[in-house]
């Protein structure tokens, strides 16, 4: 018996584009754009040449890094202290807000006026800045690491309760159904079938915001909310580029280490 023979397929590459006309119209509006940016900053061989000449006597002044004044490591090691405890005490505190208003965000579990209640305050939290939410605390509570703290945990809210709530629109609905079968209500559906499958992406997203405030932790500073940002920024003012070096180094070290711990962390509970 004689096989037909299939007609042979051709492959084309996925695009984005359902025709070459808009594709390539796209392509010069994006060129003609960047373009138009280059031209409005003003980039000129004489500016640049400018730059790398100040570039150089920056580096010159802060090569080598000051390590000798007992007075000043003080200071670094007090401001390093001050904005590793602001991360840690920012992130639990944003975590707990978060989850509520991942489950208000989340548009499986979560009725449509609760639902856009939680996205709003999502889209509040990720609308702005931390350095202008550090603005705003520090004027409404004053200079220090209380600013610092509210400005991180705000912003924490925005990241945490985004992510997570899309792993909850994402869970097996069969796990929670089942436990409704069995009559539960509807804290109890939430807390046996929807939490039991979210419970390693909640572990995970607080050990990734934390390695996040460590790094906003220094910034922060800089707008008077604690930290070593105050100690960067007056060391940068007063000329004094070695110390300004020791800070970014001693930074770079915390950053790191934050960085093996919550990949330590996150590869147990993989």
């Amino acid at each position: 018996m004689a096989t037909e023979e299939s007609p042979r397929r051709s492959w084309s590459r996925p695009t984005a584009f359902y025709n070459h006309y808009v594709k390539w119209t796209v392509y010069v509006l994006i060129t003609v754009f960047l373009l138009w940016s280059a031209w409005n900053m003003r980039i000129s061989p004489e500016r640049i040449t400018a730059g790398w000449g100040a570039t150089v006597g920056l580096v010159e002044g802060m090569v080598p890094p000051e390590v000798t004044t007992q007075f000043k490591n003080e200071l670094l090691i007090e401001g390093l202290v001050e904005s590793v405890a602001m991360s840690v005490v920012a992130t639990i505190v944003g975590v707990i807000l978060s989850i509520p208003v991942a489950f208000m965000a989340a548009e499986n579990i979560a009725p449509k006026p609760v639902y856009w209640t939680g996205r709003g305050i999502i889209t509040g939290s990720r609308a702005l800045h931390e350095l202008i939410i550090a603005i705003i605390a520090v004027k409404a509570v004053g200079i220090g690491a209380l600013a610092g703290v509210i400005a991180l945990s705000y912003k924490t809210i925005g990241f945490f309760a985004k992510l997570l709530a899309e792993e909850i629109e994402d869970i097996d609905a069969g796990q929670m159904e089942a436990v409704e079968a069995t009559g539960a209500s509807r804290v109890q559906t939430l807390l046996f079938g929807v939490v039991p499958q979210v419970m390693p992406r909640i572990v995970g997203l607080t050990i990734y915001r934390w390695d996040i405030n460590i790094r906003h932790s220094t910034i922060v500073g800089i707008v008077g909310a604690g930290g070593i940002g105050a100690t960067l920024l007056n060391s940068f003012d007063k000329y004094d580029y070695d110390f300004f070096l020791t800070i970014v180094l001693a930074i770079i070290a915390i950053v790191m280490i934050g960085e093996l711990i919550s990949t330590y962390v996150r590869g147990r509970i993989q």
